[in-house]
């Protein structure tokens, strides 16, 4: 009985060390303070990760420990994931050692236990990605309700804001006959279709957000390889006016605004691995660093921030309305 009693108050230590460990003190966040970034006045503030999840390799660690920073420094109140949450082939199921390896175990900073709300990548889609949406019944944060869902919240003082989380995998044109991509093809995309077009269509929101994982404008590896998807995408976000597109696929942050549209195009796929950029005809900013993206929005701004896995924020753009 004794040697059974010490065995549970090791194990409660080393439970209780790990833990600690794993807490930061204020003086860790005044360390680590990201100067220059901008925190507005009566904002609600969330995160943007993308391509991500790799084991903890590459630059995957100081991404999810400069997050946790940040969450802290706005006041952030959730993290969405622009997709590719699992390389390279997704989850098999919520038992999945993946989930321990690449998401508990390394977002765990005490800032990142707020609500997360993924969507789905194409890598995603080569695993089991139901799982993805039944790990929301195992986890506290992970709030993944369906393949696509949208999201309502109340920013600055009398503005509302909505946030459509879309699956472009099936959406896409360019894996209509690609045999490894065979289960995006058995989900009905014209009737996600149709959903995005009656939210944003009834929408009484001030901004329209939406959030994806393939980029309807690439300043990166697939610059000129995205008319598939802008084809079917763009027309409705110009319609609808929707104020910024948040996407991922592409490894490495950019900002792209295409001359006479009216869009705002995030790329934020920095999370783990990178690729190359190039100034292209429609970029507006472009950078192969690991890192994310921040959101604030209040009654008059958005504010979107780029932030290297370094600390360093290395880029911002505002959109206005009165």
């Amino acid at each position: 009985m004794l040697s059974k009693n010490l065995f549970f108050m090791v194990l409660l230590l080393c439970v209780e060390n790990a833990y600690a460990a794993q807490v930061h003190d204020q003086n860790f966040y005044k360390k680590h303070h990201v100067h220059g970034l901008e925190v507005p006045e009566d904002s609600v503030s969330f995160l943007v990760l993308g391509d991500w999840g790799r084991n903890g390799h590459y630059q995957q660690v100081p991404v999810a420990d400069m997050m946790d920073v940040v969450m802290q420094q706005l006041d952030a109140e959730f993290i969405t994931t622009t997709g590719d949450n699992f390389y390279s082939n997704g989850v098999a199921s919520v038992d999945d050692p993946y989930w321990q390896t690449s998401f508990e175990q390394i977002y765990h900073g005490p800032n990142l236990f707020e609500d997360w709300y993924p969507t789905l990548g194409n890598h995603d889609y080569r695993g089991n990605w139901q799982a993805q949406i039944d790990y929301s019944k195992r986890s506290r944060r992970w709030e993944m309700p369906s393949q696509y869902y949208a999201k309502t919240f109340s920013v600055g003082k009398n503005t509302e804001m909505l946030v459509l989380f879309i699956d472009t995998n099936p959406l896409n044109p360019e894996y209509k006959d690609v045999p490894k991509y065979a289960q995006t093809q058995k989900q009905d995309g014209e009737k996600q279709l149709r959903w995005i077009e009656q939210q944003l269509s009834s929408s009484t929101a001030k901004w329209n957000l939406v959030i994806g994982h393939h980029p309807l404008y690439s300043s990166g590896k697939r610059y000129g390889k995205t008319h598939g998807i802008q084809g079917v995408l763009e027309p409705i976000f110009e319609k609808f006016k929707v104020d910024a597109y948040f996407a991922g696929h592409e490894h490495d942050l950019q900002h792209n605004r295409p001359e006479g549209k009216s869009v705002e195009h995030f790329v934020s796929g920095a999370g783990s691995e990178l690729r190359p950029v190039q100034q292209r005809e429609f970029t507006k900013y472009a950078i192969s660093e690991a890192g994310f993206v921040s959101v604030s929005v209040n009654d008059t701004k958005l504010l979107v921030q780029f932030i290297s896995g370094s600390g360093k924020r290395i880029y911002q753009y505002s959109v206005h309305k009165e």
